[in-house]
């Protein structure tokens, strides 16, 4: 695969995206050595974006000393159990910091949810939570957030490209609670969908 020079973005976030995918996706599979010359030459671009989206990789836990680390139905548990607790407390956070337009901007990612392609629906959804958790202004709790992002993709296609059922009925529910200002409520829906989520995946790549 080559990167697309007429794209938008930027050589290192393509990059990025596609080791992540052939990560996650087992094209390169746990224990492979990641050689950034040869992944330059593959993707016709210079080392400095591979080295760039390597250095990324690491620091969200998929590479570990220049080889590919595969998580386990058990790291992904754990990682979703602190996920689940992280995105809890930030949607009762959301539900009492967030402003009016910022709210009807949650429910604008409902409505693509419902209504548009895959892609667009993945970039909704990423959206949903993403604004969710910056409401928490916990710095620190966003980090560690920052630091699951390519796990929480895996999830985040997954439930996407099998159409996990009720995912945007969730979505909507989660929304009207922080709508209500009703923080309690809104931490039980998110805690409910994430785990739904888990159990959706793993369901999935059992089959």
């Amino acid at each position: 695969m080559v990167l697309d020079n007429n794209s938008s973005r930027p050589a290192y976030h393509q990059s990025y995206e596609i080791l992540r995918d052939k990560i996650l996706n087992g094209d390169l599979p746990g224990g492979s050595k990641i050689v950034e010359e040869k992944i330059a030459a593959e993707l016709g671009v210079s080392r400095t974006p591979i080295r760039d989206s390597i250095r990324k990789l690491e620091y969200e836990g998929l590479i570990i000393k220049k080889r590919v680390v595969k998580p386990t139905e058990k790291d992904l548990r754990h990682m979703f159990s602190v996920r689940i607790l992280l995105e809890g407390y930030a949607a009762r956070c959301a539900a009492t910091f967030l402003k009016e337009d910022e709210i009807q901007k949650l429910y604008e990612y409902v409505s693509i949810g419902r209504t548009g392609t895959k892609e667009e629906i993945m970039h909704a959804n990423e959206s949903f939570h993403n604004d969710i958790v910056q409401a928490s202004h916990n710095p620190i709790m966003i980090d560690m957030i920052d630091r699951m992002q390519a796990i929480i993709y895996l999830f985040r296609k997954t439930v996407v490209i099998y159409n996990r059922p009720h995912l945007i009925d969730e979505h909507e529910e989660i929304y009207q609670a922080i709508k209500d200002r009703d923080g309690e409520q809104a931490e039980i829906m998110m805690k409910k969908h994430l785990e739904n989520d888990l159990n959706f995946y793993l369901h999935v790549m059992s089959q």
